[in-house]
């Protein structure tokens, strides 16, 4: 029987071949691709991030903002750190913002937590007013608002003799409804600052007016402690002497004026 004629083998490279190359040309790409999209430019991923702060106005803790800022969250804490979320959102590393439209959020951001810390501020002196006027306390006690909170002032003659930190004995009924109020209503932080007028102190027991005016605000601090069940750790006390007058110096009532004491019952909604 004849033998059969042996075929040459195909020319060129296996079909295998061209199709490993194939392979290999598209894994280059992918990976050339994410080597580029991992050395982006600094500045642009600023933008990039500031963008999608502002498009989904994700807060810190779950809170967000929608429609014409409407806040959602889990609770009237979250405006606390409204301020944080402002002074990051929208701006690069030296403070320029990133358009028009970051800035005008952040604008709208900030009146709309002054008003909300307003407006707690106001409920809060209004429950003070209360108890206060109940009380027939209306002389001793002045009442003043901010944003931030609610201040009881309290006069330096009421409260002191002249050079001294001892608090007078007709003092501590004014000061026991005071800490009544604070056990009421002081949620955040309570600050109790002592202030003097400018006349030097001489031949006294304090060398000048930074120690007489944080002396008294110890002495308060102390005796509010000793009434209530204040948490010392939410009651600051310090001394600002005479460097932040209410009233002119020059003359005796003004001098009267800046001997004062001042409580600052901070809100729920305030940073401190």
């Amino acid at each position: 029987m004849a033998k059969k004629k042996q075929e040459d083998p195909p020319k060129g490279s296996p079909a295998w071949m061209a199709t490993f190359s194939d392979l290999m040309n598209l894994l280059l790409c992918f990976f050339v691709l994410l080597f580029a999209m991992s050395t982006i430019d600094e500045v642009a991923q600023e933008q990039i991030v500031a963008s999608f702060s502002q498009t989904f106005s994700v807060f810190d803790k779950g809170a967000s903002a929608i429609g014409d800022g409407m806040l959602i969250s889990n609770g009237t804490s979250q405006l606390s750190e409204l301020d944080e979320f402002i002074n990051s959102t929208g701006k690069l590393d030296d403070g320029e913002i990133v358009d028009e439209n970051v800035a005008d959020a952040v604008t709208a951001a900030q009146e709309q937590l002054e008003e909300a810390q307003m407006e707690e501020s106001e409920e809060l002196a209004e429950k003070i007013q209360e108890a206060v006027d109940e009380k027939d306390m209306g002389k001793e006690i002045d009442i003043e608002i901010t944003s931030q909170y609610v201040q009881l002032t309290l006069k330096g003659a009421l409260l002191f003799d002249s050079g001294s930190t001892l608090l007078k004995d007709e003092a501590k009924p004014v000061l026991d409804q005071v800490g009544l109020i604070l056990e009421r209503y002081a949620e955040g932080t309570i600050e109790i600052e002592g202030h003097t007028d400018n006349v030097p102190m001489s031949g006294a027991k304090y060398s000048n007016n930074n120690e007489l005016s944080s002396g008294r605000a110890l002495s308060v601090f102390d005796y509010l402690l000793s009434v209530t069940n204040l948490d010392p750790a939410n009651v600051k006390h310090s001394g600002r002497g005479e460097y932040v007058p209410v009233a002119d110096n020059s003359t005796a009532e003004g001098r009267t004026r800046n001997r004062r004491v001042e409580i600052k019952i901070y809100n729920s909604l305030s940073a401190y």
